[in-house]
């Protein structure tokens, strides 16, 4: 965990673990379009001044931006006037923080190789990011652990079952219409996946 920064919803600053997260370095992002400019460049920011210096390794994002229950109609409204599939298990991913981490944690692209050569390689090796680990939680019944449980820490004990794909962050593409494409067949899978898993158990 030490090793780790976590990005997550500014709500979360005032649950029982806001504190430590503030202390440990992690980023509360604001939501919605009013904030959505500013919070990108304070990401950048905060990437670049806590990232490296207090050696982290791995940051964890949820690119959906969000709770489901709150995420899922405007998702749904938004897939509908462009044309992209249906979700119900999930929302479709926003660009801004994923690309932002890419740009700034990431040694720039040259034909699959990072610019500079071995150098970079060695360097990126120990500081920059080298994998995406695309994660999806399956929740008993399709039920997610809501706010008030986080606020309170407690639930009865349940199975949750998490599925992993690894991909090499070179794979990632760069470009913002080709990185948006990538992460919205992402999402497709787990949809598919979430939907097979939640029929059969």
């Amino acid at each position: 965990v030490r090793q780790m920064m976590w990005l997550m919803d500014h709500i979360f600053k005032y649950t029982n673990f806001g504190i430590v997260s503030l202390i440990h370095g992690d980023f509360f992002i604001r939501q919605g379009r009013a904030h959505r400019d500013q919070q990108l460049v304070l990401l950048k920011e905060h990437l670049e001044k806590y990232y490296r210096s207090r050696n982290r390794k791995w940051i964890v994002l949820f690119p959906e931006g969000g709770f489901l229950r709150k995420r899922r109609e405007t998702s749904q409204e938004f897939a509908k006037k462009n044309n992209l599939p249906f979700l119900q298990h999930v929302t479709l991913p926003r660009l801004g923080a994923t690309q932002v981490i890419l740009k700034t944690l990431v040694p720039p692209q040259e034909n699959g190789t990072p610019a500079g050569g071995d150098a970079v390689i060695r360097e990126s090796k120990s500081k920059g990011l080298q994998w995406v680990i695309d994660t999806t939680i399956a929740y008993p019944k399709g039920e997610p652990i809501d706010i008030q449980t986080w606020i309170l820490g407690y639930r009865q004990p349940t199975v949750t079952h998490v599925h992993y794909r690894i991909f090499p962050v070179k794979d990632v593409p760069a470009e913002p219409e080709a990185l948006t494409h990538w992460l919205y067949q992402r999402f497709i899978e787990k949809e598919d996946l979430l939907t097979h898993f939640y029929e059969t158990g």
